[in-house]
């Protein structure tokens, strides 16, 4: 029988960026997280899907999550581990703030055990700052990686409008876009032109993304900001 007093929130999150490369699908988080909605007989009040990284504060779901929570809408979160509800410290502190002060009753995750004793918020914290760790460590992976492909004469990902990336090696220009990069820096340079004439003539001449999609007013401020 449900117990309608435990009212939780599920909250679902998975990013494009590589520190989810491994992460269960959002449908795979979701249909474990109702089977143990179940097992645990409570009542989920409401379910939030987030597509996006928790390496940095800001995320609007989480947010509008946490001020639901604080307006009493819901005493509990269900999540598939602590690392979807945050890898940053400030999200991380939010959350143990809301146990501390009784906002948050109950946090489950099938994955890890977590209750609101100090030794379960410090186990929280421990799991918080293990996935803050993670982010950062991947991240001055990545740069080192990054800082040893230049040493090499590799470019280290991928190749700015107008040029083409070489398997093994650097960037050479695109035979046909690098033209019309050549010559949208001539064209500004004038000061004849704005941003938006300047994107509007030379999205007409061909000049384009990677994917085919026209550049928009920010990517040519970008491009003319390129010292390549």
């Amino acid at each position: 029988m449900i117990d309608h007093t435990r009212k939780f929130f599920i909250y679902t999150r998975k990013s494009t960026d590589t520190e989810d490369r491994q992460v269960r699908s959002i449908s795979d988080q979701l249909a474990e997280l109702k089977e143990l909605a179940v097992k645990e007989q409570i009542e989920v009040v409401d379910i939030f899907v987030e597509k996006q990284t928790a390496k940095a504060p800001g995320r609007p779901v989480f947010n509008e999550m946490l001020l639901r929570i604080e307006a009493n809408e819901a005493n509990g979160i269900l999540a598939w581990h602590p690392d979807r509800l945050a890898r940053n410290s400030v999200d991380g502190g939010k959350i143990i703030y809301l146990l501390d002060t009784g906002k948050i009753a109950e946090l489950k995750f099938p994955t890890f055990w977590c209750d609101t004793t100090p030794q379960g918020k410090f186990m929280l914290s421990i799991a918080f700052s293990q996935s803050k760790y993670y982010v950062d460590n991947l991240s001055e992976n990545i740069k080192r990686g990054h800082r040893n492909k230049v040493k090499e004469g590799i470019w280290p990902q991928m190749s700015p409008i107008g040029y083409v990336n070489v398997k093994g090696s650097g960037i050479i220009p695109h035979a046909d876009l690098a033209p019309l990069v050549r010559k949208t820096f001539e064209a500004y340079a004038t000061g004849n032109f704005t941003l938006r004439e300047v994107r509007d003539k030379f999205n007409a001449l061909g000049l384009k993304r990677k994917s085919g999609r026209e550049l928009a007013v920010s990517n040519y401020q970008k491009l003319l900001k390129n010292p390549i």
